[in-house]
This record gives structure tokens, C-alpha cells and sequence, in this order.
């Protein structure tokens, strides 16, 4: 179990710098040992498990469903147009990001008032729920307009609590984490991406591979979505095993202590306070996601799509490059994670900013170029580049928010740029592309993402190796707590 620590007196303004407007009270530099938070290795270890396995469902649904946009619009969309199809496929995609601020919304706030474990442990039997419930759809064939509305239904619940599983799962492992390896740790839940989306788009592949078309429409299709049945399950006990995070435990201590301050501070959070009281923060959220999302989704959901549908390129082994740039990157992700601790968030996110702007037309027009060798040096550049959102942001975005705050401000911040921006992003460039005749809006687009993105990462000050926001100073060994002790009185 971390060692709690008690609060130091006076004042601490937020990490967004020029950019934030939140305020909360700085913590005086630790005078001795018991002020410094030293987290327990062993569950530090497991709260990153718990968490990342949380998004590699998620993702790996996500793999899933791009996986098998084609045959999904066959199955729940009436017979005609395959465009007209696969544009109904991705609609559904998109309409469970329409949800997600409303799951935000509800969950972050509920998670800074009751705990980050209790609410997640809800989130992850949700997700599992909705995405096995995909698999006992009955077709269009079978049951007519009933099949794209039960799959409508499902999306739904999924997104909802999906609202506030990222928000939650990259809170828990920021507050678990010592402040020098807060970029490490957080890589994993990104990897954990990786490894869901991995493990869904390679079972699709396999069965493509596998089965008839014949087979794939009627009953295999339906495999991967019954999946998520037992891995809910093995999630979930999981995240039970998990105590609180220790700046959570830390800040009902202080609450406790200070029942009236408690009580009218609990009046003072709400959703209004999350919002309009972290204003500036807010929209740095907003512009930091929109340019990890777009480039995010762009790459690892649509690209399959469009590799078949716009390039007619042969499906399995457009579907084999994209597997093996994910597998690419889970191998680099760890490491971009240590560089974010070692040299900063800023120059991380900053380098990918810059490259996508330079290098997304290159990139894509070496896609269309349609060799094997050429897509996979396309494909592999731009998964490089979308390792320095996925290694860094987990540990940047929580260190935007306050404590008391934190949970329900990075939700709802997070998801509303996801639903905007990111998971609509299959859908806005297929119609984009449908209006203009222009293959390479893709490129374009993402080459907008990282305009804005670098416009926010000018705006953010750095977080690396700092306490968070509200929280005490977290090392690893009581050794590093009687430096910081020993530092703090020769002050």
C-alpha cells in the first residue's frame, strides 16, 4: 500500500501555465519523510495492468469493427451500394462517440466523489456487455430495420462507457505513478491499445484468411465480438483486486479532517465547476486530443478501409501491413515513454506535431502508391510519429486538472474532442473523398490535427517529473523521500 502523506500549507497554481486557470493549493516543499507519497511497486504494477487491459478492450473492439466495416454493412444494412454500406458502418461507428461526453459527463464526476476503482469497475462490465452483445445481433436478412437498430443500441451503451473508462483508466495510473516515471508507467495504457486493437484487427485477419466469405458473413463474424464475454470478466476481477489511488485516499483524509470544508466544496464540484472553472485548461485538453485522436483513429481504423474500398488494394495484405506497424510501435512505445520522462512531454508531442505536418502527404502518397514495400514504409512512418501521442499523452493529460477535479474534467474534456474530432474522423474523410474525388484528404486532415496540436503544445508548460497537481511529491523508495525531506528543509 503507497504511504499516505499529509498536506503542507500554502498554495499551488495549475500545470497549464499561460494556458490554465486552475488553481489549487501549492504544497509547500516536504519537510520530512512522511510528506512524500512512496507508492508500492508490486500494485503500482497491477493498477497499470488493471487499466491498460481496460483499453485493450476497448480497442479491441475497435479493431474488431474496422476490421470488418466491409462485412458488417453486408450483415446489418440493406443490400445495394457498398459505399452507401460501408458509410451506414461507420454512421454506427461514429454515433457511440456522439454519447461518449454524456458517459463522460456522468462518470468523471461520479469518480471524484465516490473513487477512480469503483467507477471503472463499472465502466469495464459496460464495454464488455455492449460489445458482446454485438455478436447475438440477428441480421438484416433475419429481422429486417431491427438489426441496424440493435446494433445502434449496443454502440450506444458502449460509448457511454467508454466516456469514462480513458479519463479514468489514465487518472488512476498518473496517480499510482512516481513523478519520475509517470510517462513510463503511462505508455503501458496506450500499449494496451496497441495489444487490443492487435488482437482484434489480427483475429479478423485470420479469419478472412480462414474462411469463406460465405462463412465470414453468416456466423464468423460474430467470434470476435463473443470474445469480449470472458475478457470482461478477467477485467473486472482485475480492477476489484485494486485499492483506491493514493491521491484520491489522500484527498478524502484531508476531507474527513475538514468536514464543513468538505461539504461545501462537494457543493462547489459539479459539473459547471469542471467545465467553466477550468476553461483554458479545458481547451488545451481539447486541442492536445484532437490532434492524438484524429491521427489515432486515422491510422488505425480507417486506413484498413481505405486501403480497400478507394485503393483496391488486396484486403489481406493491407490488413497484414497494418498489423505489423501496430506491432511496430507496441515495440517502441515503452521507450518514447522513458524519453517523456527523461526529456519532457513537450518535446515528445512536439516532434509528432511537427512530423505530421511535414510528413503526412509524403506518407500517403507512398501509400497510393500501392506496392507492399511502399505501404509499409507509409504506413510505418506515420504509426512512428502517432507513438509520440500515444507514449506521452497519458501522463500529460492528467497533469493538466487538479485532484479534486481531475476525473471528471479530463472525461469530459477528452471525450467531447473524441466525439468531434476523432471518431468521426472515418466517417468525415469518407465523405470528403465521396464530395471531392480527392485521395488525399487523409493526409490533409491529419495535416490540420497537427496544426492545432502544435498550437497547444506552445500553450502547455511541462509536467515531467513533477508532483501533480494537488498531490504530493510520489517517489519509489523511502530513500528518495528522505532527499526530498532533506532538499525541502535546506529551504
Amino acid at each position: 500500500m503507497p504511504t499516505q502523506s499529509p498536506l503542507a500549507p500554502g498554495s499551488r497554481t495549475g500545470v497549464a501555465g499561460s494556458a490554465g486557470a486552475t488553481t489549487e493549493p501549492r504544497r509547500a516543499a516536504p519537510q520530512t519523510p512522511d510528506e512524500v507519497t512512496v507508492v508500492d511497486p508490486a500494485m503500482v504494477k497491477r493498477a497499470v495492468s488493471a487499466a491498460a487491459l481496460g483499453n485493450a478492450m476497448e480497442w479491441f473492439d475497435f479493431g474488431v469493427y474496422s476490421y470488418l466495416a466491409v462485412t458488417l454493412g453486408h450483415v446489418f444494412f440493406p443490400s445495394g451500394n457498398p459505399t452507401a454500406q460501408l458509410l451506414s458502418t461507420f454512421g454506427a461507428f461514429a454515433a457511440a462517440f456522439l454519447v461518449r461526453p454524456l458517459g463522460g459527463m456522468f462518470f468523471g464526476p461520479l469518480g471524484d466523489r465516490v473513487g477512480r476503482q469503483k467507477v471503472l469497475a463499472i465502466t469495464m462490465i459496460m464495454m464488455a456487455a455492449g460489445t458482446f452483445a454485438i455478436g447475438l445481433i440477428p441480421s438484416y436478412a433475419a429481422i429486417g430495420v431491427g438489426a441496424p437498430i440493435l446494433l445502434l443500441a449496443a454502440r450506444l451503451v458502449q460509448g457511454f462507457s467508454t466516456g469514462g473508462e480513458y479519463g479514468g483508466a489514465s487518472t488512476f495510473i498518473a496517480e499510482y505513478a512516481p513523478d519520475k516515471k509517470r510517462g513510463f508507467l503511462g505508455s503501458w495504457l496506450e500499449f494496451g491499445t496497441l495489444a487490443g486493437y492487435v488482437g482484434g484487427a489480427g483475429l479478423v485477419t485470420l479469419m478472412t484468411a480462414l474462411l469463406s466469405t460465405e462463412d465470414l458473413h453468416s456466423w464468423g463474424w460474430r467470434i470476435p465480438f463473443l470474445i469480449a464475454g470472458p475478457m470482461g470478466i478477467i477485467g473486472l476481477y482485475l480492477r476489484l483486486r485494486l485499492e483506491e489511488t493514493p491521491a484520491f485516499a489522500q484527498m478524502e483524509k484531508e476531507a474527513h479532517a475538514r468536514e464543513k470544508e468538505r461539504r461545501a466544496a462537494e457543493k462547489r464540484i459539479g459539473i459547471r465547476e469542471m467545465i467553466f472553472g477550468q476553461w483554458r485548461t479545458m481547451l488545451l485538453c481539447v486541442g492536445l486530443v484532437l490532434v492524438f485522436n484524429v491521427t489515432d483513429y486515422m491510422l488505425l481504423s480507417y486506413m484498413p478501409s481505405y486501403l480497400t474500398s478507394e485503393l483496391k488494394y488486396d484486403e489481406t495484405h493491407g490488413l497484414l501491413v497494418v498489423l505489423g506497424v501496430m506491432v511496430a510501435m507496441m515495440c517502441v512505445q515503452p521507450f518514447v515513454g522513458r524519453l517523456s520522462d527523461r526529456f519532457g512531454r513537450r518535446p515528445v508531442i512536439g516532434a509528432g506535431c511537427v512530423g505530421f505536418l511535414v510528413l503526412s502527404v509524403p506518407a500517403l502518397l507512398l501509400i497510393r502508391q500501392g506496392s507492399l514495400a511502399a505501404i509499409a514504409v507509409g504506413m510505418g512512418a506515420l504509426g512512428l510519429l502517432l507513438v509520440c501521442f500515444t507514449a506521452a499523452m497519458p501522463s500529460t493529460l492528467p497533469a493538466l486538472f487538479p485532484t479534486k477535479v481531475r476525473y471528471g474534467s479530463l472525461s469530459i474534456g477528452f471525450n467531447i474532442s473524441v466525439s468531434l474530432f476523432g471518431g468521426t474522423t472515418p466517417l468525415v474523410v469518407t465523405a470528403l473523398i465521396g464530395a471531392t474525388g480527392n485521395k488525399m484528404m487523409p493526409a490533409y486532415y491529419m495535416m490540420a490535427a497537427a496544426v492545432i496540436g502544435g498550437i497547444a503544445v506552445l500553450l502547455m508548460s511541462e509536467s515531467a517529473r513533477k508532483p501533480l497537481p494537488g498531490s504530493p511529491p510520489a517517489v519509489e523508495t523511502e530513500a528518495e523521500a528522505r532527499q526530498l525531506a532533506a532538499a525541502g528543509t535546506a529551504r
